[in-house]
């Protein structure tokens, strides 16, 4: 006898109309999986998801959570065609449970799906490409927030100390200049 999968209510988003029916539809076949809503923005996420409180969010949109913008209050899947260092982190910080791309399986986004409904985190292997910065993490966090025009958490001190060491290791002029090249390679 095989134990069944709880059901799971899903909100998903995907701007793309013919992708979302068709990632519906596969959904749709895996057991204890079940779309309630559908939306072709974040802010229809967003609506959508306070309305109909779904148990577990899957946004393939160009770039929620990715762009500093909120993302859903439940667990939350971002399906990706990008594979940028920076673009992992921003999703985990803005709290997304799931990082895969748009290329996986339906299986696949089933389990990461059950996988961030039962609290856990889930990284597709084929989205970690090689991060080859120099930067330290502290610093690209903080070229990350001065690029998004975010304020800065730490004391304006140590701030520009990472600012200013970033700037040095990437062999910039200025801020930003080394903004640029650090957006350019994909870190930011």
């Amino acid at each position: 006898m095989t134990e069944r999968l709880p059901a799971l209510r899903l909100l998903l988003a995907d701007d793309e109309p013919v992708r979302r029916a068709a990632l519906a539809a596969l959904l749709a076949l895996e057991e204890g999986l079940t779309v309630v809503a559908e939306a072709d923005s974040a802010p229809a996420a967003l609506a959508l998801a306070a309305h109909r409180r779904p148990d577990v969010a899957v946004l393939a949109l160009r770039s929620p959570g990715l762009d500093g913008s909120p993302l859903p209050a439940c667990p939350t899947v971002i399906m990706t065609t990008h594979d940028r260092p920076g673009d992992l982190r921003r999703a985990l910080r803005a709290g997304a449970g799931a990082f895969l791309p748009r290329s996986v399986s339906a299986a696949d986004l089933a389990h990461a799906v059950r996988t961030v409904h039962g609290g856990r985190r889930y990284i597709h292997p084929d989205t970690l490409a090689p991060d080859t910065t120099v930067l330290t993490a502290e610093e690209l966090d903080v070229l990350d927030l001065t690029a998004a025009g975010a304020p800065v958490p730490l004391p304006a001190e140590a701030a520009r100390r990472h600012l200013t060491s970033a700037t040095t290791k990437l062999g910039a002029a200025h801020p930003s200049a080394a903004l640029r090249r650090a957006h350019r390679h994909g870190w930011i």
